[in-house]
């Protein structure tokens, strides 16, 4: 396959950590959102989560973010920039598989109910672990 090739725009690095800072904020109101059974709003922010987390992991190893409306393409430029082994390409799926389901969360008119959110929960909390530890370890 083909990597999509992403508009970037150049990031000083140090602002990663505030694109971090988004992610978990982003994070933080889906497990709200997600206690309160507001399963759209919970999606809609762990989708958003997963961009901020991705933004974060290219300006830290990169200088750079994605811009632009193709979100996968941020995928592809998360693996241009880091050095990522096996493991890591892995969880880059998790990502991969987020944003599969943001025109449906977000722009569709579905209602989302707890089956729905589940499995984009499960993914953006690996995600999450990973990129911790690529921005913290």
């Amino acid at each position: 396959m083909t990597p999509r090739q992403a508009k970037r725009v150049q990031v000083p690095r140090p602002r990663g950590q505030d694109y971090f800072a988004v992610a978990e904020s982003f994070f933080n109101g889906a497990q709200v959102a997600k206690d309160f059974e507001y399963w759209n709003a919970a999606g809609v922010l762990m989708v958003h989560a997963a961009i901020a987390y991705t933004d974060a992991l290219t300006i830290q190893f990169g200088g750079v973010r994605s811009k632009g409306e193709d979100h996968m393409a941020a995928a592809d430029l998360l693996r241009q920039v880091a050095r990522l082994d096996e493991p890591d390409l892995l969880q880059v799926r998790h990502f991969e598989r987020i944003i599969n389901e943001k025109n449906r969360v977000s722009y569709e008119g579905e209602i989302f109910h707890r089956k729905d959110i589940e499995p984009l929960w499960k993914h953006l909390t690996r995600y999450r672990e990973w990129a911790c530890g690529k921005i913290h370890g």
